[in-house]
């Protein structure tokens, strides 16, 4: 029996934390069809095809919670929108994303699901779900999938989309000590951190590396100098300008020598060990096609390593090995790289691979190295005879644990001189355990931006926290990138709210940019008139580099439609959970439970040490206290309910209503702010519409914010008195 396709109805990209998760997630609503009638266990032989082709599928644990928890799902009987969520994430783990959290929920219209993936990537969620659909419609109506194509495609799109492996762990270093992060472009330029406290990272390259060291680094006769300056062994070498003075140099300095380009990094144009005229001068030709000029250094005799730099530390070192052939008597060079380099499933062009694929045709220098002995790639090997490949090769055996304090020190010392905060140095040596000076050892280059591969997957040893090391350089223990963030939602004068809020913290001494239903402000200054309630307006105040404090107004749309900009907030106010305001059907939000899934979004987000803000007299809104990770403060019109008295019983922060007086209340002592009565308050309430509700609203966020009630008082006196005066329609509803 033949089934219908299942139908993606829509797909939308949520950005920001949102009702399913704290991170950006692909959302398809899938209509089953008539397969909402045909459950896993109903269709003959799905199981064993589904499983055939994904058997990473038994590491999915499910709702169960164990290993191989989704099989036995599979076993007894699973809908499609659940099974498409599964096999999506596998796609995504074979090309080598690792994600991890999905779910797929009915509708409220029969047969139709919202299927929820991780995403890191948009585009590559897409296609992990339009890829999934396909596969389990071939497994249900048994037709053939090109299981290894579909792998291939996934693994393109993760290498063209993604960030990098170096990139990437230091990312993953950041999350791990809580510090957000915003990929600023397509490629490897990444904010930590929001605002004035972010820092930016480009591969293995901070902000604190200097234009200066990265051009002195590039230039390879200069580093050479610099470094010989300080005391630092380096190769004995010159520049030439022709292959006879490269040869002439040669002499002179004493055979084997190495010849390079000055301006290249990872080996480009660099050629080792040659001894011969008619070497050294095709050397010089590949070099001078590499660089500007070309560097003839004398040969050290030993083995390459790189160690890497960070903050002043050596934090991994690496050892390389030479890469060989060995002769059969039956095939070519050519034939035996493939056979024997080649085949070795850890080579591959992508950059998750530890070593590169070996190709004579693009590399002139490996080239030049077999002629070097003789022989041509065409030319068949002798048994047994050993054909030297790359002398420089499989950087990638983990000696950390090895360096000797005194080449610690050096290495560091190189760094240092070039003025780089985080360096890759090569440095030849016969034993990186012994000091240089005993083995005529040397540092032949300092590289800026170095690759983090080779240290987090190491052919030999263990893995370097390498991405950590560089965010603890970046980051002292007791920073975490954040700024103040306040997130306020509800439906009754939000914006007003928001707007005071942006005023309070302006007159405490910081700049404040304010996202709301109005605009865009970045420090009292409107810069856009367009609702900046979405997502990609909003994140322009985290990316402003001089913004000290950010206020989001968002509404419960937003937070379906594109998720949150920020990941967590310091300060998050819920107003009011008035489900008629919003028109959410095209979300498919009908009923309380499933609106108060979306409002709580914004209580979720509160950091441990920050506040939630909640109207005490909403019911609705009181019960999102228990999912708040932070203090909660109450605020109400009436101090009487029993919601006040129970906070101040547990010795909690209130703001009520009370004898005319505003108070703020800490258990029960109390700080009488203001009496309404107070004529510039009078004026806030009778002629610019200011409700209560808001004004107490305003001085809680302000008092969880550790603003001084002195300078709320001033701040509620003056709001307004500003070239940016609030528009009169925001003092209605927003």
């Amino acid at each position: 029996m033949s089934h219908q396709d299942i139908q993606i109805l829509k797909m939308r990209y949520l950005s920001g934390p949102n009702i399913w998760t704290y991170r950006s997630v692909i959302e398809a609503w899938v209509d089953l069809g008539e397969l909402e009638q045909f459950p896993s266990n109903l269709i003959p032989g799905f199981y064993e095809r589904l499983t055939t082709w994904l058997p990473g599928l038994i590491e999915h644990r499910c709702g169960i919670g164990e290993r191989g928890g989704f099989l036995l799902r599979l076993k007894d009987g699973t809908w499609a929108g659940h099974i498409m969520e599964h096999v999506a994430l596998e796609l995504q783990t074979l090309a080598g994303l690792e994600t991890g959290f999905g779910k797929a929920r009915e509708t409220s219209t029969s047969g139709i699901y919202k299927v929820v993936i991780r995403a890191a990537q948009e585009e590559v969620g897409r296609q992990s779900l339009l890829m999934a659909k396909d596969l389990v419609m071939a497994a249900i109506n048994d037709t053939p999938f090109d299981m290894m194509t579909t792998v291939k495609q996934m693994k393109r799109l993760v290498d063209k989309l993604c960030l990098g492996p170096s990139t990437n762990c230091i990312v993953e270093a950041a999350v791990a000590r809580r510090i957000p992060s915003i990929r600023l472009t397509e490629g490897n330029l990444v904010q930590l951190g929001y605002g004035k406290k972010q820092r930016r990272i480009w591969t293995a390259e901070s902000d604190h590396t200097s234009a200066i060291a990265e051009n002195i680094s590039s230039d390879k006769d200069l580093t050479k100098q610099l470094l010989q300056n300080c005391g630092i062994p380096v190769p004995e070498g010159s520049l030439v300008n022709s292959p006879e003075e490269a040869w002439s140099v040669a002499q002179d300095i004493g055979l084997p020598v190495v010849i390079k380009p000055t301006d290249n990094n990872n080996g480009i144009g660099v050629s080792l060990g040659l001894k011969t005229e008619e070497g050294v001068k095709a050397a010089y030709h590949i070099a001078d096609a590499a660089g500007s000029e070309v560097l003839v250094e004398r040969y050290i005799l030993g083995d390459e390593h790189r160690l890497l730099v960070v903050g002043n530390h050596l934090v991994a070192a690496t050892k390389g090995e030479t890469v060989s052939v060995i002769g059969d008597g039956v095939h070519t060079v050519s034939e035996l790289i493939e056979l024997q380099i080649n085949s070795d499933p850890r080579r591959g062009r992508e950059d998750h691979f530890p070593m590169d694929i070996i190709r004579l045709n693009e590399n002139p220098q490996d080239l030049l190295q077999i002629e070097s002995q003789g022989v041509k790639p065409e030319t068949v090997i002798e048994s047994a005879r050993e054909i030297i490949v790359k002398r420089d090769g499989n950087l990638n055996n983990d000696v950390t644990d090895l360096v000797h304090p005194e080449v610690a020190a050096a290495v560091c010392l190189a760094a240092r001189v070039v003025g780089l905060d985080i360096a890759g140095i090569d440095l030849v040596a016969q034993d990186i355990s012994r000091p240089l000076s005993e083995q005529g050892a040397a540092i032949v280059e300092v590289n800026a931006g170095p690759g983090l591969l080779m240290h987090l997957k190491p052919l030999t040893g263990k893995p370097r926290p390498v991405g950590q090391a560089i965010i603890d350089h970046l980051f002292s223990k007791k920073e975490n990138g954040r700024i103040p963030i306040v997130g306020v939602l509800g439906s009754t004068q939000t914006t007003l709210l928001s707007h005071l809020i942006t005023w309070l913290v302006h007159l405490s001494g910081l700049r404040v940019g304010l996202a709301c239903q109005e605009g865009l402000y970045m420090d009292q200054r409107k810069v856009q008139s367009q609702d900046a309630r979405d997502y990609a307006i909003g994140e322009r105040l985290l990316i402003n580099r001089t913004l000290e404090a950010a206020i989001f107004q968002t509404s419960p749309w937003h937070i379906l439609q594109d998720g949150l900009p920020y990941d967590r907030c310091l300060v998050g106010v819920v107003t009011d959970m008035n489900r008629q305001a919003w028109d959410l059907d095209d979300h498919d939000i009908h009923d309380e439970e499933k609106f108060k899934s979306v409002m709580r979004t914004q209580i979720d987000l509160v950091l441990s040490e920050g506040v939630s803000v909640l109207n005490a007299q909403d019911e609705k809104v009181l019960e999102l206290a228990r999912y708040s990770d932070g203090e909660v403060i109450l605020y109400s019109t009436d101090y009487s309910i029993q919601a006040i008295q129970q906070n101040r019983a547990q010795g909690r922060r209130s703001v009520y209503f009370r004898d005319g007086h505003v108070v703020l209340a800490r258990g029960d002592q109390e700080t009488l702010l203001f009496h309404l009565e107070f004529p510039p308050i009078a004026v806030r309430i009778q002629q610019d519409g200011f409700q209560l509700e808001t004004i107490l609203a305003g001085v809680a966020c302000a008092w969880a914010l550790d603003i001084a009630p002195l300078l709320i008082r001033a701040g509620l006196k003056n709001f307004g008195q500003t070239t940016n005066a609030v528009p009169q329609e925001v003092r209605t509803r927003a």
